[in-house]
């Protein structure tokens, strides 16, 4: 064990936002707003695919999206901060995450900063949450998923509580999103929880 003063401080407040092509971008939307709600620094890489969704999913423009984020890079920015592990963060959450960017992901293989970024998130050991959009799934996928799970990826498809008896899409993204950010120890306010009043 090294000696206290050599050990680093905690990582500071600031989360990985990926946002790709799968249907969904609502989902890095809200991630987004609540980070900010939270005062969590965002670092946002969006998929080209995703800035296609974006247009067929949402009233908001591209520059709207990106002014939600604290800061935001262009996905084929393989210099940018997230792309080295000495850039240190909280880890990485892909909003929705899809089946091409986790096939990236699970083999190493990484094309574009997106999933060069998780796979950061990855060797350096930080929290990788995956909301992989996709049904049905093939052996292919489920194999995928299995191999990224091996390596430390959370596998999250957001799946709606129905028990926090939601009331519109809305309460149901706001829920699952909710969930995502727990498994980085965030507590939006905003869950009904089993059990809790």
């Amino acid at each position: 064990m090294p000696p206290a003063s050599s050990r680093l401080p905690p990582a500071p407040s600031r989360l990985i936002v990926g946002i790709s092509g799968a249907s969904g971008v609502v989902y890095g939307i809200r991630v987004l707003e609540m980070l900010a709600r939270l005062g969590v620094e965002s670092h946002l890489v969006m998929s080209r695919a995703a800035e296609v969704t974006l247009a067929h999913e949402s009233n908001l423009k591209l520059a709207d999206l990106r002014a939600l984020a604290s800061h935001w890079y262009k996905v084929d920015d393989i210099g940018a901060a997230p792309a080295s592990g000495s850039f240190r963060s909280m880890g990485m959450i892909v909003a929705p995450c899809s089946i091409r960017s986790m096939s990236e992901i699970a083999t190493g293989v990484t094309t574009s900063l997106l999933t060069r970024a998780a796979d950061v998130a990855l060797k350096e050991r930080r929290r990788l949450v995956l909301m992989v959009r996709e049904t049905p799934l093939h052996t292919g996928h489920l194999r995928s998923m299995l191999q990224l799970s091996e390596m430390g990826a959370v596998i999250a498809p957001p799946v709606p509580g129905f028990y926090a008896k939601p009331g519109s899409l809305d309460d149901m993204v706001e829920h699952s999103v909710g969930r995502m950010l727990d498994l980085f120890g965030l507590d939006c306010g905003t869950i009904r929880r089993w059990g809790e009043a």
